[in-house]
């Protein structure tokens, strides 16, 4: 059974940075697709970056520049420089079973997310 457990939110001043965290355990992680969304109050979530499981990533054209995917054994990273007020969200990871090349359109494990806060 596969659980996505996300880190490393908090409140940040705006130009700073954060890293969060998503840990992985249970199924065969590394053929998976895995990918960052974020969500605020009254907006629509966005996928913020992906990672496929040949390692190539893709980003959102509003954090282009600015976040990093990066994959660690068991562990996803998302390092976030350069943050805007416009980037507070709750920050959640997602998984799938991916495909060589591309990554399927909805993904099926979830975590609980981690809020960040750029002020």
């Amino acid at each position: 059974h596969v659980q996505l457990v996300e880190s490393g939110g908090g409140s940040v001043q705006a130009g700073g940075s954060l890293r969060l965290s998503c840990e992985v355990s249970g199924g065969t992680w590394s053929t998976y697709c895995m990918a960052w969304f974020r969500q605020s109050p009254g907006k629509e979530r966005e996928e913020v970056a992906e990672i496929d499981r040949e390692g190539a990533t893709r980003y959102a054209d509003s954090v282009k520049g600015r976040f990093s995917l990066s994959r660690d054994g068991r562990t996803l990273h998302l390092q976030m420089d350069a943050l805007r007020v416009d980037d507070t969200a709750m920050y959640t990871c997602a998984a799938v079973p991916g495909y060589r090349g591309y990554c399927p359109v909805d993904y099926i494990y979830w975590g609980q997310g981690t809020q960040v806060t750029v002020s």
